[in-house]
């Protein structure tokens, strides 16, 4: 390129972002979104080119006709990887079952709509149409999701559609690569070769983007502390895993770029320091506006070239495409969405937000690249290219023009955008209490800026006048349902919640992978309440509670396999999880006191402080069960907390001498060095010891106290730890008994009828299922955490012979309860 060249691209690319800077004011002031105005900026600049004297404007518009290939590869992992790396990806993992399932069937089925659509009212080959249908199958979730955000849909909603665009695009490319290829000969157009390579696509970009990420954790963990290196590192993986995946192990590098993000979006909050991690979501995002601005403008500008051949027939045949689309995308809306609800795979979506979700399938630059593509690929036929060029931008078009100007309309009829009456009351309070603090302080401002007292009271008078009409305001919102100021005020206060979690972090009192769960456990709470309200709400504190499914799998592969290791970290977890909720729940109470009462009323937060306070206790309650078994590790959990809080208050301490002069930076630094030294060890959890150890579960057990140490030994290689959570059910009625248990520590209820029994440490049950070989009696639940030993059915012999005492004392307490005077104790062990 010549010097003359390279200056002209430096100019164009600082003329456009020049440009593109002005169009979002515009855009704002005429309330269209975004991409519509850049859409129009560069079909304009495209057709003022060819009628522009061949001067240096004519040069500079000819400079940016770039290739398909080099939109794609210097756009495409920009825009997957800054939309992937924000990400919530703990919340992403519970949904990425139906978030797969829409967008890989979503793709599929638009695909095979359009196609086959197509195929039927044109002359065109069924692969020629499949190629065009995988093009513009591809969705730009933008405009709807920052319209789910304005009406305030739960997070999991916006998620859904966040989660099913980023796999969406992957989806959609693997097609057309593979119908491309079918096209153009590289491939034999046979069905299950095509379902091979595209399972093959998509899972081996899901690998690659997987490894990728673990080896960018190595990396940075060598760069620690140097904040531009690692941003450095994370965009050189973007580009080298997208072109590794798409051009040496033929593999969706699309897919690779989205999975490396959300590696790193996953454990770079707690891997990456806080500033270091905020410095690089920030560059992300400016390099996604440069890239996500400069494609669609680039892109569009190709668009008078690429309809001049359009005819009349092209325009029914749009016709045809729009239908089929919007057809296709509806019949996963209305049609798969629900049954995943009733399938508890996904969360309930109203009708008037599914019609949102319909038309606001946008297309974008990405289909208008992969059209270029198509253009530029050799060995397509011309008419084909025609096709594909003049369709694929007519309809992106036709969604940028037609289906995005509609969609605020759309939903002011449907009456999204109308605030709940809880929701105007909230804003009807806010705006009193706010004008209530103006004019009690204007008098206090005018003695400060010695403006007189006239002056003051003119302004005062004004403030009187809006204060008068807002609390008429508040009055007449009083009459909004109650159940609805509450569910306003839980809105309220699961926020600050939210807020709480996080200040903790910043602060460094706790972890980084703690905060994100918390700051889950909070959106959990808040979907709740925007779906279902005060119900919601609870369903979700109760879930909350529930055992989780990594402590139920951690169960699973201690009582398989002998594993401790990740049934210690999940209690943990759980147990550091609910200290800290007891902890700022404790914190809400002024809150709802000060706060939320201001904006609400005494009543709804009267109502608030009740279940904030159900809440508390059904916390206190699970908290309990697992205090009383691990006593220790709790005070040694709630020790360090303490040691954390002091290291941050003498960090403050340091910083506010420092900032007042009284020490120099060089004794600065040198205090927080030795702060960081001193900080290391309370990175760590402390561990916890489950005290599983056969031997000495049996010491503590009357039963077995007497033996002696052979013996003792002999019995523990034939029992098998087990430890219960609380609610789990260790013994349902009806079933075959396949072993009996022995309570090391704790408590279990069995369900009798017309009361149930408790049974606790020392006592065992089970033992007649295995002598008798008769049906289990009764369902026997674990009260809280239980420490048991379980002697199966092929071992009671065994050990019987090996332990006579054991033998008389299991063989006569069976007799007693197969006997006549059985008391209720042995009544419920007896199943």
């Amino acid at each position: 390129m010549t010097v003359g060249g390279i200056e002209l691209a430096v100019l164009g690319v600082a003329g456009l972002l020049g440009l593109v800077i002005l169009l979002v004011p515009a855009a704002a002031r005429l309330n269209v979104p975004f991409s519509l105005a850049l859409a129009g900026f560069g079909m304009t600049l495209g057709g003022l080119a060819p009628l522009l004297p061949g001067g240096a404007v004519a040069g500079w518009l000819d400079a940016f006709h770039l290739s398909s290939d080099a939109f794609i590869l210097l756009f495409l992992p920009v825009l997957l990887f800054e939309t992937a790396v924000v990400v919530d990806v703990r919340r992403l993992m519970d949904d990425i079952g139906p978030i797969l399932l829409l967008a890989v069937v979503a793709v599929l089925a638009s695909t095979a709509a359009i196609g086959l659509s197509l195929a039927a009212v044109s002359d065109m080959g069924l692969i020629a149409c499949l190629l065009l249908a995988a093009i513009v199958s591809t969705t730009d979730p933008v405009a709807v999701v920052a319209i789910f955000r304005d009406l305030g849909v739960p997070h999991r909603l916006s998620l859904l559609v966040e989660g099913e665009s980023l796999f969406n695009d992957a989806a959609a490319i693997v097609l057309f690569s593979l119908f491309l290829g079918m096209l153009t000969g590289e491939r034999q157009p046979d069905p299950l070769n095509a379902v091979g390579a595209f399972v093959w696509g998509f899972g081996g970009g899901l690998g690659v983007g997987w490894l990728a990420g673990r080896g960018l954790f190595l990396l940075l963990g060598t760069l620690r502390g140097h904040r531009f290196a690692e941003i450095t590192a994370t965009a050189a993986a973007a580009y080298l895993v997208f072109i590794l995946g798409e051009h040496q192990l033929h593999v969706s590098g699309v897919v690779a770029v989205v999975t490396l993000a959300l590696v790193l979006s996953y454990e770079g909050r707690t891997r990456l320091s806080a500033q270091s991690w905020t410095s690089l979501v920030d560059v992300w995002q400016q390099l996604g506006f440069w890239a996500s601005s400069l494609i669609f403008v680039l892109a569009t500008m190709r668009v008078p070239e690429m309809l001049a051949a359009m005819t009349v027939t092209d325009l029914l045949l749009l016709a045809v495409l729009v239908v089929a689309a919007l057809a296709s995308r509806a019949a996963v809306l209305f049609g798969l969405l629900p049954v995943m609800t009733r399938a508890g795979l996904a969360q309930y979506v109203s009708r008037p937000l599914r019609v949102v979700v319909l038309w606001g399938g946008l297309r974008g630059a990405v289909s208008l690249a992969l059209a270029l593509a198509v253009l530029e690929a050799p060995g397509v036929p011309p008419e084909v290219r025609t096709f594909v060029a003049v369709l694929t931008t007519a309809y992106v078009l036709f969604t940028l023009f037609v289906n995005a100007p509609l969609l605020g309309p759309l939903i002011r009829w449907l009456g999204l955008d109308r605030l709940s009456p809880a929701d105007a009351a909230v804003r009807g309070r806010a705006i009193a209490a706010a004008l209530a603090t103006v004019r009690g302080r204007i008098d206090e401002a005018a003695a400060d800026y010695g403006i007189d007292a006239g002056r003051a009271a003119a302004v005062a008078d004004r403030y009187t006048e809006r204060l008068a009409a807002a609390e008429a305001t508040v009055v007449l919102d009083t009459a909004a349902d109650g159940e609805e100021r509450l569910r306003a005020a839980l809105l309220i206060v699961t926020g600050h919640e939210n807020a709480l979690y996080l200040a903790q972090f910043r602060d460094g009192i706790v972890s980084g992978r703690m905060a994100r769960r918390l700051m889950a456990e909070t959106a959990l709470l808040e979907d709740g309440l925007k779906t279902t309200g005060v119900a919601g709400y609870r369903a979700a504190c109760d879930d909350l509670l529930a055992v989780s499914r990594g402590l139920r799998l951690a169960l699973v592969l201690h009582r398989r396999l002998g594993w401790d290791r990740p049934l210690a970290a999940a209690l943990a977890s759980r147990a550091e999880a609910l200290l800290l909720g007891q902890t700022v729940l404790r914190q809400l109470r002024p809150f709802v006191g000060d706060r939320v009462a201001a904006v609400l009323g005494a009543d709804a937060a009267a109502a608030c402080t009740a279940a904030l306070a159900e809440r508390a206790g059904a916390v206190d309650k699970a908290l309990d069960a697992l205090r009383l078994q691990y006593g220790g590790f709790f005070q040694a959990l709630q020790q360090q907390y303490l040691e954390r809080a002091a290291r941050r208050i003498e960090d403050s301490e340091y910083r506010r001498l420092r900032a007042d002069s009284v020490i120099s930076h060089e004794v600065f630094q040198a205090l927080q060095d030795d702060l960081r030294d001193r900080s290391a060890p309370l990175a760590r959890r402390p561990p916890l010891d489950l005290d599983l150890e056969p031997v000495a579960l049996l010491r503590r057990m009357p039963l077995f106290a007497a033996l002696a140490p052979a013996d003792l030994q002999a019995v523990a290689r034939r029992l098998r730890p087990q430890l219960a959570v609380p609610g789990e059910m260790l013994v349902r009625r009806g079933e075959r008994g396949e072993a009996m248990y022995f309570i090391a520590s704790g408590a279990v209820e069995v369900k009798l009828t017309p009361a149930p029994v408790r049974l606790g440490t020392g006592d065992f049950f089970g033992e007649l299922a295995l002598l008798t070989g008769a049906p289990r009696r009764a369902d026997i639940e674990a009260l809280g955490f239980c420490r048991l030993l379980a002697l199966h059915a092929r071992d009671l012999d065994t050990l019987t012979r090996t332990c006579p005492s054991l033998k008389d004392a299991i063989h006569t307490t069976a007799r007693r309860r197969l006997g006549k005077e059985k008391t209720a104790a042995d009544e419920a062990a007896a199943v």
